[in-house]
């Protein structure tokens, strides 16, 4: 039995392959004029694999004077839509080129690894290297000759390390009470665990469940694909810093690096303007994510359960209604010109300034051309081509305006550019 959250990425995936040329079509298009469409990715000759181009992730390099390690980019941007060192630690490392043959970055928690296959899908691009077996191994490998496990202690237990069946009493348990079972693995995921897996995305960057809830060292943990979670007596779930545990064993080059003149990282760092409407601890634990409410045209900004920000916004009028579901944040762009048609009905039928300029010399019969110029702080979010962005042409907040877009405030859309790096995820909901 596949559980919920797994069954939603996999129907999900499969529509984002079949809707990947469009996109790809609209990034010359749409996505970005001609003349300033720039790479998506690049391969990286000292570091022999592919890495980030210019998505709109963020130009600035930040020391981490903690862990005694620079971060930027695509590493940054993820690592801070992630929840920063709240939840997966600070770097470790610097960015390099895994055998995996992917570019990677080591955090205490766990290591990142961009996935260039996945870029123009729904699909987060960045996910973690599945270190939590080769960490499970070094607990529960065979018994050396003086007693003891091969690589370390661990739990002998054999029911913690035991698979089970779909229609085992550790499924139908996980099952009523609110949990999930991965039956690839084996292995239930409930309680407190479950409550941290379903609210950070965890089929996607955890994985499955290597493991039942085990005890060491005092501590309840779980082994996943990625990662491992520990509770604490109060309840409170953590990534435990494994990698920075057993960095040698994953072959992780943790030296440190001077800061020269690099500025420290704080989230504030990276906003591009002061929140208009601040309503949370800029600083607060937890992933980014926004709310988009299409009955109440309202978004709302959090990190974790902290509400940070709020305005009215302005989503799609019928027929292009904006699209509900969960999206990520996936290109960016400061400043960008937006064109393209509508039919009789007022519904856009094309992008790009290509078709707009078609429609307008009459090649196109029965199609109307619109061109919005100089459109700001755009971050797109589906496969629609729906993105958040400034409106400088209506002060209607609160209605419904756009072709299915989410119109914001100007001063509002300056901040949540800086604020929202590439990877925030976006609920647009009724």
């Amino acid at each position: 039995m596949i559980s919920g959250v797994l069954r939603r990425l996999l129907v999900t995936a499969a529509l984002a392959a079949l809707l990947a040329p469009m996109l790809a079509a609209l990034s010359t298009q749409q996505i970005a004029r001609a003349d300033e469409a720039k790479p998506a990715t690049y391969w990286d000759d000292t570091q022999g694999v592919e890495i980030p181009g210019e998505l709109g992730q963020s130009s600035i390099q930040v020391y981490v004077p903690q862990s005694k390690h620079t971060i930027r980019g695509y590493m940054l941007d993820y690592w801070r839509a992630q929840g920063a060192a709240s939840v997966y630690g600070n770097p470790v490392s610097e960015p390099y080129g895994a055998k995996s043959g992917y570019y990677s970055q080591a955090f205490e928690g766990a290591i990142f690894q961009f996935r260039p296959e996945y870029l123009w899908t729904e699909t987060p691009s960045m996910t973690l290297e599945p270190v939590g077996r080769e960490v499970l191994e070094s607990r529960t490998g065979q018994i050396r000759r003086d007693g003891k496990r091969q690589g370390g202690g661990g739990d002998r237990r054999a029911s913690a390390w035991r698979t089970y069946g779909a229609d085992s009493g550790v499924a139908q348990r996980a099952a009523a009470n609110g949990g999930s079972f991965d039956a690839d693995s084996g292995h239930s995921v409930t309680g407190n665990f479950n409550d941290w897996y379903a609210s950070h995305e965890g089929a996607w960057y955890l994985g499955a469940p290597l493991s039942q809830p085990v005890n060491e060292r005092g501590i309840v943990v779980q082994y996943f694909e990625g990662a491992v979670l520990m509770r604490s007596e109060q309840g409170r779930v953590l990534v435990a810093p494994v990698v920075r545990e057993q960095a040698k064993a994953l072959r992780v080059q943790t030296a440190p690096v001077a800061q020269n003149d690099l500025p420290e990282y704080s989230e504030t760092l990276l906003w591009t303007t002061d929140n208009p409407n601040p309503l949370g601890d800029p600083n607060a634990s937890g992933r980014k994510w926004i709310e988009i409410s299409i009955s109440q045209q309202t978004l709302w900004a959090y990190q974790g359960g902290t509400l940070i920000s709020s305005t009215l916004v302005s989503t799609g009028l019928d027929p292009n209604t904006t699209e509900e579901g969960l999206f990520h944040v996936r290109y960016k762009l400061p400043t960008q010109d937006m064109a393209g048609t509508t039919n009789a009905n007022g519904e856009v039928v094309a992008l790009g300034q290509e078709a707009a300029d078609n429609a307008g010399t009459g090649t196109e019969i029965g199609e109307t051309p619109y061109v919005v110029q100089d459109v700001p702080n755009v971050m797109y979010f589906n496969l629609d081509a729906e993105a958040l962005h400034g409106a400088y042409w209506h002060n209607n907040f609160g209605h419904k305006m756009s072709h299915g877009c989410v119109n914001l405030p100007l001063y509002f859309a300056s901040w949540l550019y800086g604020w929202a790096p590439l990877g925030t995820e976006v609920w647009v909901h009724q």
